[in-house]
């Protein structure tokens, strides 16, 4: 019976040992290892937005099909062009990564909204860091400034802002230029001055190509946009033009959602860095010329 009961506790004591091993195992800091090793630590899954883009080799970034000269999608050649598009692309290639941009093409709304859903991981959209957005999206650095203008139909008696008294402006809806409209925009670090007539009625689209259209057909008395948008709409033969000199200036950048489901932070770090050097090495300077003719990089406000 002594013996018996020796043999088992030997056995028992052996189970022990071996479970202890495998615990030491499964340590990822033992023998000099790293709870943190590896971008996606030890249990295999992604760590942070950044770890997912690195593993996935693919970035995806929302921009609007419809936005020249920012961002537009030719159908029939399937190829993206413009600005943002640019700027997008050189990201994914600063970031090291090989396989081509993700575009996806969310309603300007929804984007600004913030909970994605994890549909996308980057707006590279010129969007304006405002303090409402501030609270549901993470901004990087500003890559651009754009002034934002008012535009009429070409030959139009209103010469000057303020004859848009009692007029209808058309604006695409839950952007900048509909805040600034209403007098409810803020940008931090700028003072907005509101130059436009408080008593007009204000009609809101889709996406400010569309309010350009309907300016353009004479369902609009005026069209507010950036004035790089009303200028490539007048260069490509549409009837308008633009009114006055710009209303304001806009600090635009790329954005995350607050809300995704893994951290941001490193990734807004890095794409910051990334726009920073970009501003420093020229790359900015000579995409807005390319797309626009004139350098709109630098802060007007200082």
């Amino acid at each position: 019976m002594r013996k018996l009961r020796l043999r088992s506790f030997a056995l028992l004591l052996t189970a022990f040992a071996l479970v202890g091993a495998a615990c030491a195992n499964d340590n990822p800091t033992a023998n000099g290892g790293s709870a943190s090793a590896g971008a996606t630590g030890s249990t295999g899954a992604a760590e942070t937005m950044l770890d997912r883009i690195m593993a996935n080799d693919q970035i995806r970034i929302s921009t609007d099909p419809a936005y020249p000269p920012q961002s537009s999608y030719d159908e029939a050649s399937g190829t993206w062009e413009g600005f943002d598009i640019d700027v997008a692309e050189e990201i994914s290639k600063r970031l090291g990564l090989t396989k081509p941009v993700d575009w996806q093409t969310p309603s300007w709304d929804v984007l600004t909204a913030g909970n994605w859903n994890d549909r996308w991981d980057l707006s590279v959209g010129s969007m304006t860091i405002t303090d409402e957005r501030a609270t549901v999206l993470d901004f990087t650095s500003p890559y651009y400034f754009t002034p934002g203008g008012l535009a009429v139909q070409q030959g139009s008696s209103i010469t000057s802002v303020d004859q848009l008294s009692g007029k209808t402006v058309g604006v695409c809806g839950a952007c900048t230029y509909e805040f600034y409209l209403e007098r409810k925009l803020n940008i931090p670090g700028y003072e907005v001055q509101y130059l436009v007539p408080e008593d007009i009625t204000i009609k809101t689209y889709d996406t400010d190509s569309t309010a350009i259209q309907d300016l353009a057909i004479g369902r609009l008395d005026a069209a507010m946009s950036a004035v790089p948008t009303l200028q490539g709409a007048i260069d490509k033969g549409k009837p308008i033009q633009l009114l006055g000199d710009p209303v304001f200036y806009e600090p635009l950048a790329a954005a995350v959602d607050k809300n995704a489901p893994l951290d941001d932070s490193t990734l807004v770090a890095k794409i910051s860095d990334i726009i920073d050097a970009m501003h420093a090495d020229g790359t900015l300077t000579a995409l807005s010329q390319k797309w626009y003719g004139e350098d709109l990089t630098v802060n007007p406000v200082g």
